[in-house]
């Protein structure tokens, strides 16, 4: 069977605000059954405590839900949603709407390819582990077969949310006798996002090994393709990856290259050259420079007690993204642990070709 990705970029009013995606399918633009991703961002804090993640997500599922006419919880099953809070600055909250629609005929070359893959549930003490790490590097593997990508080199960036700890699950874990990774839960989100990020770059053969002790230690060691956020609204990674592979339909293609640091427009560039067409999709890491400086030049977000570095990362880096390409509507996600070298992060674009 021949497949076609496609996907829909739709802006939102709110993290409730289904309505765009509603009338999509209304118009026959896109079938509901063929959606096995949404990908979005959401006007929270990016936090622990950001439960518009949590809002879209569930608003989500209830209308994928009423329209394929099927519980929620199978929804669930079929549809990886990963939110990621934060759009300060100018991005622009919006929905990637990821579809595997059937075709008749392949393309000549290569195309863009979608795979998904699921976790189990952690329990508290297996997050920011080794458990995780294994179990992400096992998921990403079985979404690349999903996608058809034989290769490695073809896998061109890998979304995934993850679990963090609250005091409620930091507590259960206790009452069983087992010891959690950290308790404090801002952390707990860096740690997850960390071990995440390690499992693909072990899949991907990136790295050789993913110890334990290196996440969030050892900065060597980082995928060049992953994206990971950290969310409270679930307990498994839920993992999409995107690549080019032959036997696809359609006219996308998706490419990407590293930013060095927070500033490094050229990275998209260069993305935009090899692909050239119409930008389609734009996914992005951001992080604050752990050397407090950037080209030489001392910054202050790891020093503002009033708001988080993840926020001004996403903010400094979504503005020179949306320079570049020229739109707000983009994927911009804080919190870039192994993703990427220290201060930079993988930038992606799908293009239509």
């Amino acid at each position: 069977m021949t497949r076609r990705a496609r996907v829909l970029r739709l802006p939102t009013a709110g993290p409730q605000d289904t309505v765009p995606l509603a009338q999509a399918i209304d118009r026959g633009e896109i079938d509901p059954a063929t959606i096995v991703a949404i990908v979005g961002k959401t006007e929270g804090n990016g936090c622990v405590n950001d439960f518009t993640r949590g809002y879209a997500t569930l608003a989500l599922k209830l209308l994928l839900a009423e329209r394929l006419k099927c519980p929620m919880a199978e929804v669930e099953g079929r549809v990886a949603i990963v939110m990621s809070g934060g759009t300060e600055g100018g991005l622009s909250p919006h929905l990637l709407v990821f579809c595997r629609e059937t075709a008749t005929a392949a393309a000549t070359g290569s195309r863009l390819a979608i795979g998904v893959g699921l976790t189990r549930s952690f329990k508290p003490e297996e997050i920011g582990r080794a458990p995780q790490i294994a179990a992400t590097a096992e998921a990403v593997d079985s979404a690349m077969k999903d996608a058809g990508i034989a290769s490695a080199g073809d896998v061109h960036f890998v979304q995934i949310k993850c679990p963090l700890l609250t005091k409620e699950r930091i507590e259960e874990a206790e009452r069983r006798g087992a010891g959690v990774a950290t308790d404090d839960t801002y952390h707990s989100m860096a740690l997850s996002r960390g071990a995440s990020a390690l499992g693909v770059a072990l899949a991907l053969g990136e790295i050789k090994d993913a110890p334990q002790a290196a996440v969030c230690r050892d900065w060597s060691l980082y995928s060049r393709v992953a994206s990971t956020s950290a969310g409270v609204e679930l307990l498994r990674n839920e993992i999409v990856v995107l690549g080019n592979a032959p036997g696809w339909a359609g006219d996308l293609l998706i490419d990407h290259d590293v930013m060095t640091d927070a500033i490094d427009a050229e990275a998209a560039r260069r993305v935009l050259a090899r692909l050239g067409g119409e930008t389609v999709a734009v996914l992005a890491k951001a992080e604050a420079s752990p050397t407090g400086e950037i080209r030489g030049r001392r910054h202050t977000m790891l020093d503002d007690s009033d708001i988080h570095s993840t926020r001004h990362a996403r903010a400094l880096v979504g503005g020179v993204l949306a320079g570049v390409i020229g739109d707000t509507l983009l994927y911009v996600s804080g919190g870039a642990e192994h993703q990427g070298p220290p201060g930079g992060g993988p930038v992606a674009i799908i293009a239509k070709v």
